[in-house]
């Protein structure tokens, strides 16, 4: 059995076990060219201030949907609601065309894809950004938001999903 100080290290494995105790919101983001849309998964998003209304992302910096999506300098939150774990799915791989077959709409500001049926969005302009370790510490302005349906959020906890009811 390994002694305690071993067990605290922030080894990545161990650090993953033990933070992945805490549930985070599942949220797909999503933008770029408006013909060839990027978009990729989530587990990082908070608010951030309310004056001016900021939001924080953090992107993997291997990320090969990011590098669209900041090109166009604006992103949209879609928060999935519970029962959209086969969207957080085909948003969490890598390469190809994760928005063929589903249903989404422009956001009102910048145009960014409001993917069908999700809890709620947020429409964001970039904002500023940071490097933090391997990602990116994205804020988002808010320039518009909606609460689109009653129910829960999608939350990730313990290597699973999980609805939560509201």
């Amino acid at each position: 059995m390994a002694d305690a100080s071993e067990l605290t290290k922030p080894h990545s494995e161990n650090f993953r076990s033990v933070l992945g105790r805490l549930p985070t919101g599942v949220v797909v983001i999503t933008g770029g060219d408006p013909q060839r849309p990027s978009g990729l998964v989530v587990g990082s998003f908070m608010s951030v201030s309310l004056e001016p209304p900021l939001v924080a992302v953090c992107v993997a910096r291997t990320s090969t949907s990011w590098p669209a999506i900041e090109s166009g300098g604006s992103f949209c939150a879609n928060v999935l609601a519970e029962g959209q774990q086969q969207l957080a799915r085909a948003f969490a791989v890598s390469g190809g065309d994760k928005f063929a077959g589903l249903s989404f709409t422009p956001a009102p500001a910048t145009g960014s894809p409001v993917l069908a049926d999700v809890a709620a969005w947020i429409d964001c302009r970039i904002y500023q950004h940071y490097e933090a370790g391997d990602h990116w510490l994205v804020l988002g302005e808010v320039l518009e938001l909606s609460g689109l349906r009653d129910g829960g959020a999608l939350v990730f906890l313990s290597g699973s999903f999980h609805p939560l009811i509201s």
